[in-house]
């Protein structure tokens, strides 16, 4: 499988992904992470348009998971009940979500966002407790509360890795 950005003739494939997510999530005990319309279409071509929409793509190309990433500063983590692990320039991930038949998917989209930058944050719902699973079983460290510009809480969780000399 490989990663690469979104193109707009993805979105609508990408507005199914999100829909079935949503359905997931409230048949497993998390009915508020996301509303109805969220993400919206407007949302994820802004993400496109910022560079940031990213899929995961099989050896036919069809399209597996997706998400938004970016390296850099994310206002909603700058004020934290807690700590980060660092204050070093950071990778984020939001809106992560994967067709069901696909295992091991968010997997591959993690790795490859570390392999981007090896300092990554990401955050979610309380309720969220397979993804909150998927990041523990990968190292995450969970640092604390952040709040969306809306107030919602969310768990706050931290990644670094050590890079060989060879990677450098």
């Amino acid at each position: 499988m490989k990663v690469r950005k979104t193109t707009p003739k993805d979105i609508n494939e990408l507005l199914e992904i999100f829909s079935r997510a949503r359905k997931y999530m409230r048949e497993n005990n998390n009915p508020h992470q996301w509303s109805d319309d969220y993400p919206s279409k407007e949302i994820i071509d802004k993400d496109i348009s910022l560079n940031q929409s990213y899929v995961l793509v099989d050896e036919n190309e069809e399209i597996v998971a997706t998400m938004m990433y970016h390296i850099g500063i994310d206002e909603t983590y700058n004020k934290i009940d807690g700590a980060w692990l660092n204050n070093d320039e950071y990778g984020v991930i939001h809106r992560i979500a994967s067709k069901q038949n696909k295992r091991g998917s968010a997997t591959e989209l993690i790795n490859w966002a570390l392999k981007q930058c090896c300092n990554l944050r990401i955050d979610t719902h309380e309720e969220n407790k397979p993804m909150i699973w998927l990041l523990n079983k990968h190292g995450f460290t969970q640092c604390g509360i952040i709040y969306l510009q809306n107030g919602d809480p969310r768990i706050a969780f931290h990644k670094t890795c050590e890079k060989s000399e060879e990677e450098f």
